[in-house]
């Protein structure tokens, strides 16, 4: 019960029941997950990297919880503009590959613009 296929069937059933797919256009949906991923963000603002790594069980649940509501947005998102997020993210990683060659990057944070 973990497949992206299987949460958007169920996230579809969960917004036509409450008659809500009018409100999941996809400029509210992004609209809604930009507000998400500042809340994700609030969990992390003040603290150190090595902080973030080593969160207290609440914290971890609560960054959980934040977490799945930007995952549930961007399924709604690929689902209302028919985008396969798994194929895309397969695309997206390919051209990150080519993009990025680990021999020529590892170590190095620079964006592929910044190399010579």
């Amino acid at each position: 019960m973990d497949s992206l296929k299987e949460l958007d069937r169920r996230l579809l059933a969960f917004a036509r029941e409450r008659d809500w797919e009018p409100f999941h256009n996809p400029k509210n949906l992004v609209m809604a997950l930009a507000g998400e991923c500042g809340e994700l963000l609030e969990h992390f603002q003040w603290l150190t990297p090595a902080q973030s790594a080593r969160l207290s069980p609440e914290k971890k649940e609560a960054v959980a919880l934040e977490m799945a509501d930007i995952l549930i947005y961007l399924i709604r998102l690929g689902e209302r503009l028919d985008i396969d997020l798994v194929e895309a993210a397969w695309r997206k990683i390919e051209i990150n590959e080519r993009r990025y060659p680990a021999e020529r990057v590892r170590g190095d944070a620079r964006r592929a613009e910044e190399y010579d």
